[in-house]
């Protein structure tokens, strides 16, 4: 494997399929336009906004069956650096409908099927051979994995001095907090949960944050806040982001493209400020896209230009 300054980590990854339709209606038939299909998954899609911003990374991900196929496939065709992990179960599938009268859109996401012992023992070990400044885990855990999977391979990873990044949510991030990680991006609903509160005010987002960074669980929080942008927080440094006004078009992969965004910006040395800047308008510039598109590159700088 190379020696990139970024690698992202989706062990749970989906063959993302998605089309328009006109009309829902129970229990009559629906008739879709031709699908889109599109490699899908936490760290895959971090890869492909890094990819967007003229980055590299190497894209480690899970593949099993024919749905794993045509999703190596996929990402072939992004021409990323990848290395897919081979499974006796398939690649989780899933469904993305956009209405065209009402423009609404309608997600259906399935679980990932389970890994066999030795499956869990090869990711592992992909993991230690590991050669990268920054580890980006992202994603769901597949059924049957224990909750404490995400913290075993940042455990692993800190021992080679790799700094963690990790977009996951539940108990999973709960444990991988136990280990401590360069940085989260929970949503405010998350950190309300990870300080254990029922609900965060705007104006409590920062001194939540620093709870976590104070108990080290992580040296940057950054907060996700919707269409108010997001926090960056840090023992000496805050700062707050607001969004660019769009007209959303699709919320999907708006997140991962933030994170991609973001974790392309450190691996440029670029300032915290500006880390969250780029990640806020990589954000926001994906839902401008329909689909499961994520972001164009010109629409992220005229952001960057708006925010100036």
């Amino acid at each position: 494997m190379k020696n990139l300054k970024i690698t992202t980590l989706t062990i749970n990854p989906s063959l993302d399929k998605s089309t328009h339709f006109t009309g829902l209606i129970a229990e009559q038939k629906i008739r879709c336009e031709k699908p889109r299909y599109d490699a899908g998954g936490g760290g895959i899609n971090v890869s492909k906004a890094i990819a967007k911003l003229g980055g590299k990374s190497t894209c480690i991900f899970t593949s099993g069956g024919s749905s794993g196929e045509m999703l190596e496939e996929l990402i072939a065709k992004e021409s990323l650096e990848n290395v897919a992990i081979k499974t006796k179960n398939w690649t989780r599938e899933n469904f993305i409908a956009f209405e065209n009268v009402s423009k609404a859109q309608y997600r259906f996401g399935f679980p990932g099927n389970e890994f066999h012992e030795d499956e869990k023992d090869e990711i592992l070990k992909t993991i230690k051979e590991l050669k990268t400044d920054y580890l980006v885990i992202s994603g769901s855990l597949n059924e049957g994995l224990a909750t404490n999977f995400y913290q075993k391979i940042a455990t692993i990873a800190k021992e080679s001095n790799i700094k963690v990044i990790v977009d996951t949510s539940g108990e999973a991030l709960k444990k991988v907090l136990e280990t401590g990680v360069y940085l989260i991006k929970p949503n405010i609903g998350e950190l309300a949960k990870l300080i254990g509160v029922e609900r965060l005010e705007l104006s409590d987002v920062e001194k939540a944050a620093k709870k976590l960074i104070e108990d080290k669980s992580a040296e940057i929080v950054v907060v996700s806040l919707g269409a108010d942008g997001a926090i960056l927080v840090t023992n000496e440094e805050t700062y707050l982001v607001k969004a660019p006004k769009v007209e959303k078009k699709s919320t999907v992969g708006a997140g991962d493209s933030m994170v991609g965004g973001m974790v392309w910006a450190l691996s440029q040395n670029k300032t915290l400020k500006e880390v969250i800047r780029i990640g806020v308008c990589c954000g926001t510039a994906a839902t401008m896209n329909e689909g499961t598109q994520l972001f164009k590159a010109e629409d992220v700088m005229k952001l960057l230009e708006e925010l100036n």
